[in-house]
């Protein structure tokens, strides 16, 4: 087990197999030691994470909904790594998508959920870049969805 894994052990988080692609896309491209990971949707051990905020939904669903985004983030990472998490060497940006209603203002409260998540993984390497939008609707009826870009060796 990576000391990365040993470190998800401690917060209680076994990553699961990489999601499949949904439909004609790749899961992640690796150009040099960027690795990009196409969106990965709220998805918990009961199924989808499905709602939107500000209409049933609130902010700290939210955020377990974009840190479950952040574990599946993490299996791709692993599965683009060969197996071997310790590859990673900085989470670089983060793009996270809130479906949200019209007044709902709290997207980056949201998104916190995968931020701080990465955080508590990678220390210092886990700060990263990000955007944290609304969304009328997203696929499935997710609550949210967040892709990446990450650097690894």
């Amino acid at each position: 087990m990576s000391d990365y894994e040993d470190k998800l052990a401690g917060l209680g988080v076994t990553l699961p197999d990489a999601p499949a692609p949904a439909a004609n896309y790749v899961p992640y491209v690796q150009i040099g030691d960027l690795l990009y990971v196409s969106g990965q949707i709220s998805n918990g051990p009961d199924g989808l994470i499905k709602g939107t905020l500000g209409a049933g939904m609130d902010t700290a669903a939210g955020a377990e909904a974009a840190k479950s985004c952040a574990i599946s983030l993490l299996a791709q990472v692993k599965a683009a790594c060969e197996g071997d998490l310790d590859r990673l060497v900085r989470v670089v940006k983060l793009t996270g998508f809130v479906n949200s209603t019209t007044d709902f203002i709290e997207q980056p409260k949201v998104i916190n959920g995968a931020s701080d998540f990465m955080v508590a993984v990678f220390g210092d390497a886990g700060r990263h870049s990000r955007s944290a939008v609304s969304a009328p609707s997203l696929p499935l009826g997710v609550a949210v969805e967040i892709e990446g870009i990450f650097q690894i060796r």
